[in-house]
């Protein structure tokens, strides 16, 4: 089942997110991509990494499950496809799979490493990096805090999967994979749009979901931002998000 609160406008995205795949360079490098590797990019979004996996010379596919995000990545040329990472339709295909800030959209994480493993050659490696414990606390706790006010109905859990490196490698151990590594990485990160425009990228669908009228959600979020500001908003008026990253490796075993 598709997570009803991911919701993705690829203005939006390439407006107030280029942050995303631009510290996601990091994963790349330790994914390490060769000359001829086919790889899959799991939650590939507008294909900004996806073409730099290409770039190093890999036969690349990217899926997503979001289609306006898909078209993005069609319009730059890529082999890019509609699909459900819990629900992966591939056998034995790739030498790697690279996934980054995604996986933590994906409800059913042991579906998701269940379809990585099969989608993998046997030695193939899986590298990426996904929110972890204690992601963006702040900045969540401010827009609930403000939806629980206003009378919204609002979830009792976040509908993401900010896993610890004890729980997620507890799931990709349980799929089969050999030699997982998952640690933590404090990330704090800048806002160039400041936290409301945060909201209105990263928090569309869950807005939608707290059904949140069109009509309000400048209020809400404007009201958020203000929440969040003692915490997150720098002394020079610069904002920083209390980013925490989970990044890791394993392989299927040969």
């Amino acid at each position: 089942m598709l997570n009803p609160t991911s919701r993705w406008s690829p203005t939006d995205y390439a407006k107030n997110a280029a942050f995303v795949p631009e510290l996601g360079k990091a994963v790349v490098e330790l994914l390490a991509p060769r000359p001829g590797e086919r790889i899959l990019d799991l939650g590939c979004g507008d294909g900004v990494l996806t073409e730099a996996l290409v770039a190093a010379g890999a036969e690349v596919v990217g899926v997503d499950a979001s289609p306006d995000m898909i078209a993005a990545a069609k319009a730059r040329g890529l082999d890019a496809r509609v699909m459900d990472g819990q629900a992966l339709q591939f056998d034995g295909e790739f030498d790697a799979v690279f996934s980054n800030a995604a996986l933590h959209w994906m409800l059913d994480p042991p579906a998701v490493a269940r379809g990585v493993f099969r989608a993998l050659k046997p030695g193939g490696r899986f590298v990426g990096e996904q929110g972890g414990a204690g992601n963006i606390a702040k900045l969540r706790g401010a827009l609930r805090e403000v939806l629980t006010e206003r009378g919204y109905p609002v979830p009792a859990e976040d509908p993401q999967w900010y896993a610890s490196p004890q729980e997620f490698r507890a799931v990709y151990k349980g799929a089969g994979f050999g030699a997982v590594e998952a640690w933590l990485i404090d990330r704090p990160t800048p806002l160039p749009a400041g936290a409301a425009a945060w909201y209105r990228t990263f928090r569309a669908g869950f807005l939608d979901s707290a059904q949140v009228p069109e009509a309000e959600i400048d209020a809400v979020v404007t009201e958020a931002e203000a929440r969040a500001a003692p915490a997150l908003r720098q002394p020079d008026g610069h904002w920083m998000a209390d980013y925490v990253r989970l990044r890791f490796t394993m392989r299927k075993p040969a």
